[in-house]
């Protein structure tokens, strides 16, 4: 290992290795951490280590210290994907059975919780499947759905906050209310907003990619709810569930209140589904800085960013590669830098440096190590979490998710006005991003957190636009684009403001009194 970091160390330009240009450094570590060579990154890949291995070295070269003897947090993996595209039917009363047909009507994917699924039983229709006391809805309200398949919408209604929105959006949380209730296997319906954000011929094409969850003890996959989510059904597809009611039950969906009332299907679904699963190894990186506070450094900032990619899919234009450049290179890149930023001015509280594996598996290398960290969680202040920014133009204002809910939002507000950047609201609440990056991981842990993105000022709405259309999880996320390296070091810098004044600020991060994160998850 000395060697290997010595090689690496040696082969990094000159201004990676002075720390004299900030815009140079993310330059060179994306140029490494998104080349072909890597094959994607895909977590327990050959190609990750190898970027996992230079992350460990940069660390070095940064001054941070490990935890133990070296900057690795072995994540123990379980691995699934689709051994073939399943076979999926809807038996009428009458007895007429309607085969489903994959790729127009149906996707499924390995399960590695559940790598051999037989189960028949009855569809109960439950609109969102949305439970939210605090708004006195509950979908499940004079259906019964023990012992029955469960059929949900996508997503959740448009009136929720977009934050709490993202929560009820969640498989996790949409399962365990199924679950809850006694169903044995749960169907997710696609709504017009869901297919035109992630069209569903994107979701055939991969497949056979490979899920993934970490390895408990007693070698069974963690799973957060025990229940087999058994297919994705496209818009097209949702008329063999629904029936006549298809179109006016979709445009209800779109609605604020999106109050589509659920009902007995009438219909009995068989679904059969093998899995191909194995065991594989990953790692975290991870490094810290100690506080120089003695009465604060044994409390923690966290900075996140996962490493990892979707590796290699089938081809998209004759290349089968997906580099991952802006997801999550940049975002890698943009914490290295943040690192040497603090370099001889250590902060007050102590700084954990989190690059993570798995995070395109369900944000599980963020998982285990909130579940598992180095230090008490008690102990971990806050999160900062930095994935996939958009550095294709000059970004004028950011979206701080998550900031208002605690004693972050201000000090967030006062980073910001240090480089002249301003605060916008969520511009795509229906994504649902507050859950869908590793700072959720945190949160569920009661962690306050924030996630910053590039917001829509100043062209950055049609950058946007165009990288979820024609890069996003797609081999042309690459260096080919017209990558902004002063826009990286100015985010760099703006992420380095705001740990600064999480670790220096005199009191920790606290969630606002009654907030819903800090009430479903937090320490009050």
């Amino acid at each position: 290992m000395k060697r290997l970091i010595a090689l690496l160390l040696l082969t990094l330009p000159a201004a990676a290795q002075t720390g004299s240009d900030s815009a140079a450094n993310i330059k060179a570590h994306m140029a490494f951490l998104a080349s072909d060579d890597l094959k994607g990154r895909e977590a327990g890949s050959p190609g990750y280590d190898k970027a996992a291995d230079y992350v460990a070295a940069q660390m070095k070269a940064l001054g941070l210290k490990p935890f133990g003897n070296n900057y690795f947090q072995p994540v123990p993996l379980v691995a699934a994907r689709a051994k073939d595209k399943g076979q999926f039917s809807l038996r009428e009363p009458s007895g007429k059975v309607t085969t489903l047909e994959f790729g127009k009507d149906y996707v499924a994917g390995g399960d590695e919780a559940y790598p051999r699924i037989r189960i028949t039983a009855p569809l109960v229709f439950v609109g969102y499947g949305l439970v939210a006391p605090e708004h006195k809805r509950d979908d499940y309200a004079g259906l019964d759905v023990k012992g029955k398949i469960v059929v949900a919408l996508a997503g959740a209604p448009k009136f929720l906050q977009t934050e709490e929105r993202a929560y009820y959006r969640t498989g996790s949380t949409k399962l365990k209310a199924a679950k809850d209730r006694g169903a044995v296997g749960f169907v997710s319906i696609s709504t017009l907003t869901g297919e035109k954000l992630y069209p569903f011929a994107n979701r055939a094409r991969q497949f056979q990619n490979w899920g993934m969850s970490w390895r408990m003890k007693n070698g069974k996959p963690f799973s957060a709810v025990d229940l087999p989510l058994l297919t994705g059904i496209s818009v097209a597809g949702a008329k063999k569930f629904l029936g006549a009611r298809t179109d006016a039950i979709l445009a209800a969906a779109e609605t604020a209140q999106g109050a589509v009332k659920g009902f007995d299907l009438g219909l009995t679904m068989t679904a059969a589904m093998d899995s191909e699963v194995k065991t594989l190894e990953s790692r975290n990186i991870v490094g810290w800085l100690p506080g120089s506070d003695p009465r604060l450094k044994g409390e923690y900032i966290v900075l996140s960013a996962h490493l990892d990619h979707i590796g290699i899919t089938p081809p998209v234009k004759g290349d089968a590669i997906n580099n991952g450049a802006l997801d999550n290179a940049a975002g890698v890149a943009t914490t290295l830098e943040v690192a040497r930023l603090f370099q001889g001015r250590p902060p007050r509280r102590s700084l954990i440096f989190l690059v993570d594996t798995a995070e395109e598996k369900g944000l599980i290398g963020a998982e285990y190590f909130a579940r598992n960290p180095p230090v008490p969680v008690s102990r971990i202040a806050a999160d900062v979490d930095l994935d996939m920014p958009i550095l294709t133009y000059d970004f004028t204002d950011v979206v701080a998710f998550g900031a208002d809910r605690s004693s972050i939002g201000p000090a967030m507000a006062r980073a910001a006005a240090k480089l002249n950047v301003k605060l916008s609201p969520d511009p795509m609440p229906d994504e649902g991003i507050f859950t869908r990056s590793d700072h959720y991981r945190f949160v569920e842990q009661g962690v306050p957190a924030v996630f910053l993105m590039t917001g829509y000022a100043n062209g950055g709405e049609k950058a946007f636009a165009h990288f979820m259309k024609n890069n996003y999880h797609k081999p042309s996320d690459d260096l080919s684009q017209p990558i902004n390296y002063s826009a990286g070091a100015k985010f760099a810098k703006l992420n380095y403001e705001v740990t600064r004044e999480l670790a220096d600020m005199d009191a920790r991060p606290q969630w606002n009194k009654g907030d819903f994160f800090g009430v479903k998850f937090g320490r009050q």
